[in-house]
């Protein structure tokens, strides 16, 4: 297992994250998405797994004050999202070209057997 987590360090649901993945012994990589966002090849290998707006963090002052919700356009949201690490949902776990974005300790169950 290739295990990424992105996140911020301040988020209740990453940290339950990194817990999960070190109670069961998993390395991990973690990337704090407050000092590093994202680079456009690992938006690409998310965006396998969801459509741009699953991604988008609604909730966030940013999404709230660059009116994102009034632009239609993809590219330009997936720029945003580029330049402004807060809109992400977190955690984004990536176990190679598979992705989750939240707490999905079901999917991660999955990962482990399909390991073993």
């Amino acid at each position: 297992m290739n295990i990424q987590i992105f996140g911020m360090k301040k988020c209740f649901d990453t940290k339950k994250a990194e817990r999960y993945f070190k109670e069961r012994n998993i390395k991990y990589q973690f990337i704090d998405l407050g000092i590093r966002g994202l680079s456009k090849g690992e938006l690409q290998k998310i965006k396998l797994s969801f459509m741009i707006n699953e991604i988008i963090n609604i909730n966030s002052q940013t999404y709230k004050k660059l009116n994102l919700d009034k632009i239609k356009s993809n590219d330009i949201k997936e720029e945003l999202l580029l330049k402004n690490s807060q809109l992400y949902k977190t955690p984004i776990v990536r176990n190679g070209n598979k992705s989750t974005i939240g707490f999905e300790k079901n999917i991660w169950d999955m990962w482990i057997k399909e390991e073993k």
